[in-house]
This record gives structure tokens, C-alpha cells and sequence, in this order.
């Protein structure tokens, strides 16, 4: 990241600058907690600047009730292990939550 995308993402967090993208009327799943509830995201520089209500954005992305939950990152994974091609582990990780994979080969 450099300088300037953190002082964009500061300033889009303190509501200084709109971000690129607000994502509205969603409900967020906290996968922490268990937690589903209404809630705002505001995308700047393409990370999550802020959460809340109210958040401006240069364009706004009405949800309607949908679901945003963060992608989960598998940060030690054996595909070859799987004795599955990795398009197959690549699915069957998607539709667990998992965005991506780091693949430690033995």
C-alpha cells in the first residue's frame, strides 16, 4: 500500500472524502461473533474503509436486504494432498467462504 492510498483510506474513514463505492442496505455477517446486522461499507482504493451508516460514496450500491460477509483467506493449504485437480478445491473452497488459497506444495 502505498502513502497515498493510506492517507485516501484515512480520509474516507474519518468521512472526509467519499469513497469509491458505498455498499447500502445490507446486512453484514460478523463470522467472529455470529452477528448479523444492518450496516454500511464503504470501499476506498480496493479495501474496506469504514462501516457504519451514513457513509458517503461517489457511487452507491443499494443490497436490498442481501448479505456482505468478508472472503476468508486459507493462508496454508496442500492441494496436491486432496488428490483433487485444484479448479475442484478452488470451488469447494468458494463455496465455503474462502477467497483465497496459499498453496504450500510438499
Amino acid at each position: 500500500m502505498t502513502g497515498e492510498e493510506r492517507r485516501r483510506l484515512l480520509a474516507v474513514a474519518r468521512g472526509a472524502q467519499p469513497a469509491e463505492v458505498v455498499f447500502r442496505g445490507g446486512r453484514l455477517v460478523n463470522p467472529f461473533t455470529g452477528e448479523v446486522a444492518p450496516c454500511e461499507v464503504a470501499v476506498a482504493c480496493g479495501r474496506v474503509a469504514a462501516l457504519g451508516e451514513g457513509l458517503r460514496g461517489e457511487r452507491v450500491v443499494e443490497l436490498r436486504g442481501r448479505y456482505l460477509c468478508p472472503g476468508l483467506i486459507d493462508a496454508h493449504t496442500h492441494i496436491e494432498s486432496s488428490l483433487a485437480l485444484p479448479s475442484e478445491v478452488g470451488r469447494a473452497a468458494v463455496a465455503g467462504g474462502v477467497t483465497t488459497l496459499v498453496a504450500d506444495p510438499h
